[in-house]
């Protein structure tokens, strides 16, 4: 009994031993296969552009100019209102009218940036108007006027006096013009008579001048009585239009 369990044991090993020794030398016809690769790092993300766009100033005259200006980052071109320009620069623009300006920045893998600004233009205001023409100096005959008397008188009455001292202002504000007082007087009386009171009222005439500064040498005196009236009626009117000192101006 003990001799067929030897027997069985032995046969158990040898058989073992058998399969061990093949399966190795079968191990022995193949290589290792190789460990799997190593992953490509992920490519690096490529930086977006970036654009600013400034004028200076922003709000110009029709006829004057603003300077533009602009900064870019990441950018391989750069275009302003479509034309190429640097990728840093400035540029001095005159629009005529308010014009808005658009840089765009692109970037290697063709992403783009962009910014805008917007230059105003105003128009300047309209010439002022021409100063009025002057208006033209009065004339002598506007600016002096007689002065009237009392019927057989030669005093300078208050009516007189007022228009004796515009008279005198207006000559002494024009030196270079020189003048000539007639005395006239009304058709009553005789000639000689109205030729002596004319000639009082001349002199009558050229002492109040004198008396507000008016140069005597500038005024002469002359007298026609009651010979060339300026009115021929018989009325008190017409009288008093024809008792008068009535200035001429001098030649």
């Amino acid at each position: 009994m003990k001799q067929s369990s030897s027997r069985y044991l032995l046969t158990a090993v040898t058989a073992a031993s058998a399969l061990l020794f093949s399966l190795g030398l079968a191990g022995c016809g193949h290589k290792a296969a190789p460990p799997p690769p190593v992953p490509a790092p992920a490519p690096k993300p490529v930086p977006a552009p970036t654009v600013t766009l400034n004028a200076n100033p922003t709000s110009i005259e029709s006829g004057s100019s603003s300077t533009l200006s602009w900064t870019s980052s990441n950018a391989v071109k750069v275009e302003l209102n479509g034309s190429a320009v640097d990728l840093n620069g400035s540029q001095t623009v005159s629009p005529t009218e308010s014009t808005d300006y658009q840089v765009v920045a692109t970037g290697s893998d063709g992403q783009t940036a962009n910014d805008s600004v917007r230059v105003s233009v105003t128009q300047p205001p309209p010439p002022p108007p021409p100063p009025p023409a002057a208006a033209p100096a009065p004339t002598f005959a506007e600016s002096v006027h007689d002065a009237f008397f009392d019927f057989d008188k030669s005093d300078i009455r208050p009516d007189a006096q007022q228009a004796l001292d515009a008279d005198a202002a207006y000559l002494k504000a024009n030196p270079n013009i020189d003048v000539e007082v007639i005395g006239h007087c009304d058709a009553r009386g005789s000639a000689e008579y109205n030729m002596a009171l004319g000639h009082r009222r001349a002199d009558a005439v050229k002492n109040y001048l004198v008396s507000q500064g008016v140069d005597a040498s500038r005024i002469t005196t002359e007298s026609v009585g009651k010979e060339d009236p300026f009115c021929t009626e018989t009325t008190s009117e017409c009288y008093q239009r024809n008792r008068r000192g009535h200035f001429v101006q001098g030649q």
